[in-house]
Order: structure tokens, then sequence, then C-alpha cells
């Protein structure tokens, strides 16, 4: 399999396999507009400005974390022109891009409870990672660990049963997550969110890298991109970071392929647990929708 063959198979899916019939919410205008802003490099704080300004909740949203004692400030601040200036034209790209995806895939069930507080701290990590290595986009990891399980409230809202799923497949010990959903919808979220991706218009790697995000083997296929690779290594490394803050046990991923995961980036278990500390203020920044 190559990255162009992965994006055959999931336009196949799409058109005649199963996932067909699931509703793929479109991308939110809002959020378009801002693909396209920022589509050739750094994008025009007035542009930003008039976007977030066009939700009063999404505005809300860029004041108050402008005001989070992340950033200390003195004096709060009131306006979105104000927050942009304190958080910065990437970190302000980056939460709404947040707001508005979790606006559009709503969640309202306890089997998925803070589904994206763990998203947004795992994009904030797989953000970090991609710092450390010479040849990744920040901004690229981003973009994947924010959208990295998105198929999950897709199919929540699309697919009858899938609660039960998510619960049956977390307490199974003789198959992996993914081999419970298929044998339950003859789908699973890998494939659900990389379809959203696509029908998103995120980078392909980013699309390509979500379907393989279960599939370790990739790490040593080389007929894979190494963007592909290196995005799969790392979300599975920020997966285990978020769990470590959170208090949750680490993943049958991890314990199976975490330090596959490491040797792939040549990263140390050291790092790892730097990176626990380094991350800390922003994880506990992230604030519930």
């Amino acid at each position: 399999m190559t990255d162009r063959s992965v994006e055959a198979e999931l336009d196949q899916a799409r058109s005649r396999g199963p996932v067909r019939d699931i509703v793929i919410p479109p991308c939110p205008e809002l959020l378009r507009q801002l693909q396209d802003a920022t589509a050739h490099g750094e994008p025009d704080p007035a542009v930003l400005d008039t976007i977030a300004s066009s939700d009063v909740a999404m505005a809300a949203a860029l004041i108050r974390q402008a005001n989070s004692p992340l950033y200390g400030l003195s004096q709060p601040v009131a306006t979105v022109g104000q927050a942009l200036t304190v958080l910065g034209v990437r970190p302000a790209v980056q939460l709404l891009m947040g707001f508005l995806t979790r606006n559009a895939l709503q969640v309202h069930s306890p089997v998925l409870a803070h589904f994206w507080e763990s998203s947004t701290r795992r994009a904030i990590a797989c953000e970090h990672i991609g710092r450390q290595l010479y040849d990744m986009d920040p901004g690229l990891a981003y973009s994947f660990g924010l959208f990295c399980h998105v198929g999950m409230p897709v199919l929540l809202r699309g697919v009858r049963g899938y609660a039960a799923t998510i619960t049956e497949a977390l307490a199974r010990k003789d198959r992996t997550f993914t081999q419970t959903e298929n044998a339950n919808h003859r789908t699973d979220h890998a494939v659900v969110g990389a379809i959203v991706a696509r029908t998103w218009r995120l980078p392909p790697p980013v699309a390509v890298a979500i379907r393989l995000h279960h599939d370790f083997t990739c790490l040593g296929d080389t007929r894979y991109s190494d963007t592909v690779r290196h995005l799969v290594a790392m979300g599975l490394i920020a997966d285990h970071l978020v769990q470590q803050h959170e208090g949750v046990p680490p993943s049958p991923d991890w314990a199976r392929h975490g330090q596959a995961a490491l040797a792939h980036l040549q990263i140390g278990a050291a790092e790892v647990e730097l990176w626990i500390d380094e991350l800390h203020p922003a994880f506990e920044a992230v604030q519930a929708p």
C-alpha cells in the first residue's frame, strides 16, 4: 500500500462500502474560510478577527483562552483583537479550528465524555513533538492530533448501537478496538475519520495517517511517505502523554507498539518524561466546551 492507494481505498469505501450510508457532516463554512486564510502561510490577523467575530460563542472562547492562567495577564482582554495579540496567530488558528470542528461534530454521550479536551491535548502534544523533528510541520501535526479520533463522534451520531460498541471495544482483551468496530459495523473510526479529513479538505498526509493510526505495521513500511509514518508514531506517543496527564492507564496500543513508535522517531524514554512536564501547563489550560 502507498499513500495514494489508501486515498483510493477511502474513496471506494465512501462510494460503495458500508460507509456510504453514514452521514459525514459538511465542513463548516467558517472552517473553510480559516483554511483559505492559512493556505499560504501566516494569515492576516484582520481576517482572523473577522472570522472569530462572526460567531459570538467562538469570540468568547478566544477571549476566555487569552484570559486563562496560562498567559498570566494583569489586565483581562475584552475584545477579539486583543485576544489575538495575546495568543498569537498560530495558537488562535488552532483554537478556532478546534471550536469549529467541535461544534460541527457535537458529542452528547457519556461514552465519549471529555472527548474534545483529550483531542485538543493530543493535538497540542503532536505539535510539541513535531517541533522537535527537523522535517515535520508542527501545524500538520496539530491537525492530525485534533482529527485523529474524529470518526468516533461521526459514528456515534450516524450508526445505531455504536455507543455499545465503544464500551465493548474498551473492555475486550481478545481483539483490538478497530477489530471490534469492524465486527459490529463493517467499518471503524479510523476509516470514517479519514473520510471526514478528505471531505473537509485537510492535507492528504493527515487523512492517510488517520486511516493508519491503529496500523503500526506502517512504521516499517517505506512505501508510505515519511510524513505519514511520522504522524502515526507521533499520535501514539501523544496519546500516551495525554493518558499520563489525565490519569488514564496506558493503552494496549502503547504496550504493544510504544517502543516501535519511539524508535521510529529516535526518541528516548527520558524525552517522554520531560515532555510530560513541559506540556503540563498547556494541558491544564485546555477548558471544557
